[in-house]
């Protein structure tokens, strides 16, 4: 059976002879599914962009100190040339000395600042005309990110002008070209991105594998266990089995088991209920025959003029009415609720009287009855539904009653009311073992919350559903005292105070 058939269908009244499984509707076929990247390619897709997004934040900051390096180190060397340059023996060098030692230090002209005054150390014969002039004395990170990316993106050559930091009151100046350092920051970006993308792969691929292990296998296990269930819900073979992990997933197998198993302990039971109803039905069928039969012969037993018959037949062809009529709402119940009440003003007391006949209270051996209710005390009620209220009431009582075999136990069972404003409060009250805690779990739940061994519990089902019916509630009350003790609320009607007023006005 599907488990969208069991959720979304709606009860349909049980005909004698018709399958329970076959009043199931057909359901639409699920939506195809759709394709696409499971949990693991985007998982890793993920990871990759992500680890390459974090590398690309910190490439701009890279390349600007290897800029910031490279003019450090052309400085560095200009400083240690300076010495020679500064010398009195440096004029008296040929020319061709003095372009190989600015060759080596990769400048066209080397200049010395001592305060104001500007000393040219060494030049080419030609220099080149400045494009742009890099200071280092500015260490703004945004300033060196712009002169980085301002050199990277320099497509022909540029001359450049580099202001180094002042030391003793001086400073150097060179003049050099920028593909060198261009060539460079090149090479060292497109590193960069090379190690980027090994470690996002490398990333990527252990966090696969760890999270593969942790996660996605255990979540693939869980929906696997789902459709498997899905198919058949009530075969307890596919529930799932908890793996025992302590962490969200192990919290997700057991409530799942849980929640499954509860879920094939409540189909079982709706079969057993479709099944119970259908036999319910055909043995109501016949017994309603082989009663409508006894309540003829029981006419003409009421006709013979013995006293005692003259004064029990009443009695059993009355029975045997609310028997007849009993079948004959289980016949036409369908869909498992009672009728509406055709409310009266009873007389509660008498109500009780015929409880008691009928259970044989008013003779029996152990059990002492005691109908505490006022004479004429009136309820605004169904009087047949009310009769059987107390019926399963007081016969719960007795059966729990009789089960004790000590002859010194007090048995008793008595019926109070009282009415608080539009509301009367009956109680049915024994002094047997009580209830116990397991059967107060599903008090008044049909095959669930049965108060003795071997009940059923449907006594107690009806009695609730009939005073539900009646807008009142039905609860088990705690008390220190032995026994149980049942307290039915029952409203009075609300009053039409549209129709009131015509009266009045009439």
């Amino acid at each position: 059976m599907n488990i969208a058939k069991v959720m979304d269908v709606k009860a349909e009244p049980l005909q004698p002879g018709v399958d329970a499984q076959a009043s199931v509707p057909d359901v639409a076929p699920a939506r195809p599914r759709r394709h696409g990247f499971g949990l693991s390619i985007k998982l890793i897709l993920l990871t990759i962009v992500f680890v390459m997004v974090s590398e690309v934040a910190a490439f701009v900051p890279s390349v600007s100190s290897y800029r910031t390096r490279f003019l450090e180190e052309k400085l560095a060397t200009a400083q240690a040339a300076s010495v020679l340059l500064g010398s009195s023996a440096w004029a008296d060098v040929p020319r061709s000395i003095q372009d190989e030692l600015l060759a080596s230090v990769g400048a066209t002209a080397i200049v010395l600042r001592t305060g104001n005054a500007t000393r040219l150390l060494a030049a080419v014969e030609m220099p080149p005309t400045v494009d742009e002039v890099a200071d280092l004395r500015d260490t703004s990170m945004l300033r060196a990110a712009a002169a980085a990316y301002s050199t990277l993106t320099a497509w022909t050559p540029r001359t450049l002008r580099v202001i180094g930091p002042t030391r003793d009151g001086k400073s150097l100046e060179l003049v050099i070209s920028d593909r060198t350092m261009r060539a460079g920051m090149i090479r060292f970006a497109g590193n960069i991105l090379l190690l980027s993308a090994v470690i996002s792969i490398l990333t990527a691929t252990l966090i696969y594998f760890s999270l593969q292990r942790l996660l996605i296998r255990p979540m693939r296990r869980l929906a696997q266990a789902m459709v498997r269930y899905s198919e058949d819900p009530e075969d307890k073979s596919r529930i799932i089995e908890p793996s025992g992990r302590s962490d969200e997933i192990g919290i997700a197998e057991d409530k799942l088991a849980a929640m499954q198993s509860h879920l094939t302990e409540s189909l079982a039971q709706k079969r057993h209920l479709a099944d119970l109803g259908l036999a319910v039905s055909k043995v109501n069928h016949d017994l309603r025959n082989l009663l409508a039969s006894a309540q003829l012969f029981s006419d003409r037993i009421a006709a013979l003029p013995d006293p005692a018959v003259q004064r029990f037949a009443p009695k059993l062809i009355a029975t045997l009415g609310r028997a007849i009529d009993y079948c004959q709402t289980t016949l036409t119940y369908g869909r498992a609720r009672e009728r509406e009440p055709q409310r009266r003003l009873v007389d509660l007391a008498r109500i009780c009287h015929e409880v008691a006949d009928v259970l044989g209270l008013e003779q029996h051996a152990t059990i002492v009855f005691d109908n505490r209710i006022e004479a004429n005390f009136e309820v605004d009620a169904d009087p047949d539904q009310l009769f059987r209220a107390l019926l399963n009431l007081c016969r719960n009582a007795v059966q729990a009653m009789d089960g004790e075999g000590d002859p010194a136990v007090v048995r008793r069972l008595f019926i109070e009311a009282r009415r608080e404003g539009s509301v009367v409060v009956i109680r049915v009250c024994d002094t047997g073992p009580g209830v116990s805690a397991k059967a107060r779990q599903h008090l008044f739940q049909a095959f669930q919350g049965g108060v003795r061994p071997g009940g059923a519990g449907l006594g107690l089902a009806i009695t609730a559903e009939i005073v539900r019916a009646h807008g009142g509630a039905i609860a088990l009350l705690d008390q220190s005292a032995p026994g149980a003790v049942f307290e039915i609320s029952l409203p009075d009607r609300p009053i039409a105070f549209d129709l009131a007023a015509r009266a009045r006005v009439g």
